[in-house]
C-alpha cells in the first residue's frame, strides 16, 4: 500500500509511502481517499497528521502515468482526483501537514487540504503544472488563492516557480518553519494537543470557518449561529463551563 493510516494517542497519521518521491499516481489517490474517509469515521482518531517521510512530502502527480492519458481519460479521472483531495480537506477534525522536502504540484495541493502546515527548513513548495502546459487540477487554483490571496496564488501558478520554506512562511503558504528533523514531532504534538480538546466543538469551528470561506457572510453566520447554539446540548460544553467557574480558564479535561 502506498498510503498508511497509523493511530496513536488519538492522532491518525496519513503516511505517504511511495518511494522515492511519493508521486501521487491513481492508486495512491484512491488509497488516500479511502483512508481519509476512514480517519473521518473513526472515533479513536481525533486529529490527523499528513506526512510523507523525512526526505519528501510529495513531489506531485505521476507524470509518466498522466502522459499516457488522453482528454477522454482525464475527463473520467479528474473528478476522482479532486475527490481524493477533498476527502482530506473535509475530515471533520483538525488536520496538520508535516512538510519535508518537496511539496510540488499535487503534493502542494495535498498540503493545502490541511488546516495548518508545519514545514521543515528544507521544504520547497510550488505549483509547477504550467511548465507542463497544464494548470493545477486537484484544487490548487481554488485552495491556494483562498489561502494566500489571488495575486500571490497567480504568481506561483503562472510561473510554476518553487518557493523555499522562508518565502512560503512569508506568503502564508505554511504556518511554521522548523528544523527538518523536527517536522513530524512538532506536527504530531500540535495534533495530539487538539486531540485532547472538545471534539464536537472543534468540528463545529472547522465547519464554520470552511463554510464561511466558501459562501457569503450571512450563510456563514447562520452556520456559526446554529453550531454555537447546538453546542449548548453537549457534555463538553457543560464540562468546559463548569471547569471555568470552579477552577479557572484552560483547565477543562474533555473526553
Amino acid at each position: 500500500m502506498t498510503v498508511h493510516l497509523e493511530v496513536a494517542e488519538g492522532v491518525g497519521t496519513l503516511r505517504l509511502d511511495r518511494p522515492p518521491m511519493n508521486a501521487l499516481d491513481v492508486a495512491t489517490q484512491d488509497r488516500l481517499k479511502e483512508l481519509a474517509e476512514e480517519a473521518a469515521r473513526r472515533e479513536d482518531v481525533r486529529a490527523v497528521v499528513i506526512y510523507g517521510g523525512e526526505k519528501v512530502f510529495a513531489a506531485g502527480a505521476d507524470i509518466k502515468e498522466m502522459q499516457a492519458m488522453d482528454h477522454a481519460a482525464m475527463v473520467l479521472r479528474s473528478k476522482a482526483l479532486q475527490d481524493s483531495f477533498t476527502a482530506v480537506a473535509r475530515i471533520p477534525k483538525p488536520v496538520v501537514a508535516a512538510v519535508t522536502g518537496y511539496a510540488l504540484g499535487g503534493g502542494c495541493e495535498l498540503a493545502l487540504c490541511a488546516d495548518y502546515r508545519i514545514a521543515g527548513e528544507n521544504a520547497k513548495l510550488g505549483q509547477p503544472e504550467i511548465l507542463l502546459g497544464l494548470i493545477p487540477g486537484a484544487g490548487g487554483t481554488q485552495r491556494l488563492s483562498r489561502l494566500i490571496g489571488p495575486s500571490r496564488a497567480k504568481d506561483l501558478i503562472f510561473t510554476g516557480r518553487q518557493v523555499r520554506a522562508d518565502e512560503a512562511l512569508a506568503l502564508g503558504l505554511v504556518d511554521r518553519v522548523v528544523p527538518a528533523g523536527e517536522v513530524y514531532a512538532q506536527a504530531h504534538a500540535w495534533a495530539a494537543k487538539l486531540a485532547q480538546g472538545p471534539a464536537i466543538a472543534l468540528r463545529a469551528a472547522k465547519e464554520s470557518v470552511d463554510t464561511g470561506l466558501e459562501t457569503n457572510i450571512d450563510t456563514g453566520l447562520a452556520v456559526e449561529r446554529n453550531w454555537f447554539a447546538g453546542l449548548f446540548a453537549t457534555e463538553d460544553r457543560e464540562r468546559g463551563m463548569r471547569s471555568f467557574v470552579e477552577e479557572g480558564p484552560g483547565k477543562a479535561k474533555f473526553l
